[in-house]
């Protein structure tokens, strides 16, 4: 079986085995997601990327930790990510504003140019979005990131964040009021 048709949950048992090459396709595969997810959570490119690296680390220490009737490998490594996270928020109150060269420091594969006026336009308003979800208490955040920005459904942030479906419904919409206020008043509209 070819590691790139493999599912995630074969790869972790692969990877259990001692498979060195299934926990590298993991990581090629959920590497961007997970780096994503710790990026917005985080505001700092620094933390995200000591947070994707300490989640796939526990990943290779606790493989067994993943129960695939739990959910899936994504949901698993997001909930990690998330405790990682608010670790590094808590023991380095980084709850500042993300830094300027916020973009510079995305990889280039994630970012699309188009003409320079779009460009810049578009820069200017995630760094705001940006700006924006970082001030949302961590539980409105945490939901915004996750079904917002990384797509995930209701379900699956319920189950990572260990709450009821109709408590993320609640808090994503708080959340998305809290932005649109946060939003409108950084515009002045």
């Amino acid at each position: 079986m070819k590691l790139e048709a493999a599912t995630d949950e074969e790869l972790v048992r692969r990877m259990r085995t001692g498979d060195e090459f299934a926990f590298t396709a993991l990581y090629e595969r959920r590497h961007d997601a997970v780096y994503r997810f710790a990026l917005h959570m985080s505001g700092s490119p620094d933390a995200a990327d000591e947070v994707t690296q300490e989640t796939f680390m526990l990943l290779i220490r606790s493989a067994n930790a993943f129960d695939p009737a739990r959910g899936a490998l994504v949901q698993f490594l997001y909930g990690v990510a998330r405790n990682f996270v608010r670790r590094h928020i808590r023991d380095e109150h980084a709850l500042s504003s993300i830094s300027e060269e916020f973009e510079d420091e995305l990889p280039e594969s994630l970012i699309t140019r188009r003409d320079p006026l779009a460009d810049l336009s578009r820069r200017e308003t995630v760094e705001r979005v940006n700006q924006a979800v970082l001030t949302l208490p961590p539980a409105y955040r945490e939901v915004v990131v996750m079904c917002d920005l990384q797509e995930l459904r209701y379900e699956q942030a319920a189950e990572i964040l260990g709450c009821a479906v109709g408590t993320v419904r609640s808090r994503l919409h708080r959340g998305r009021n809290l932005l649109m206020s946060k939003l409108q008043t950084r515009c002045g509209v």
